[in-house]
């Protein structure tokens, strides 16, 4: 295991705020029926970018300071933490896209199923809903967009000394 270093921290810093400018920033609803964050693309990033998991929880801690639900400051963000943390162990780039799809709507989902309707008889199917939903908007942008990022950016010349030579040989 290598060291942290400032470039490191630097990057993980950039993608921190670049997550939680395209959350709130896009004009998509982010906390709506079909959670389609854009930015959520990007956690398939610490499969090139092992610096990317600090950031990505980071700027998601900071999006989630803004949710309705204050449980997502906590639940949110573990979520993505997970996700960061399955992603890097993922030996395939199809593959990782899986990791935060499975994390978000499993966690997501039970924390919105929870909140609109606590452990009541309705829970098992506002989960069902939610994980669905969740899900679905986390496939479209995991899968999709994220497997834009995992194309493109090892091709930036700026960017490859970040990634692992191992992860270079999967691309």
């Amino acid at each position: 295991m290598r060291k942290f270093t400032v470039r490191d921290l630097t990057l993980a810093a950039l993608i921190a705020a670049v997550y939680a400018v395209l959350t709130m920033g896009l004009p998509l609803p982010p906390y709506a029926g079909i959670q389609l964050r854009v930015a959520e693309a990007m956690t398939v990033l610490p499969f090139l970018f092992p610096a990317a998991t600090p950031g990505l929880v980071v700027g998601c801690f900071i999006v989630n300071l803004f949710s309705p639900y204050p449980l997502d400051l906590v639940f949110g963000t573990l979520a993505t933490l997970l996700a960061c943390l399955m992603t890097r162990r993922v030996g395939n780039r199809w593959l990782a896209p899986l990791p935060p799809v499975l994390c978000n709507a499993v966690i997501v989902g039970a924390e919105i199923a929870w909140y609109l309707t606590g452990f009541g008889p309705g829970f098992w199917a506002a989960y069902a809903y939610n994980a669905f939903t969740v899900g679905v908007g986390e496939l479209i942008a995991c899968v999709i967009l994220g497997e834009l990022l995992l194309t493109a950016l090892p091709k930036v010349p700026v960017l490859r000394p970040f990634i692992p030579e191992r992860r270079l040989a999967h691309l």
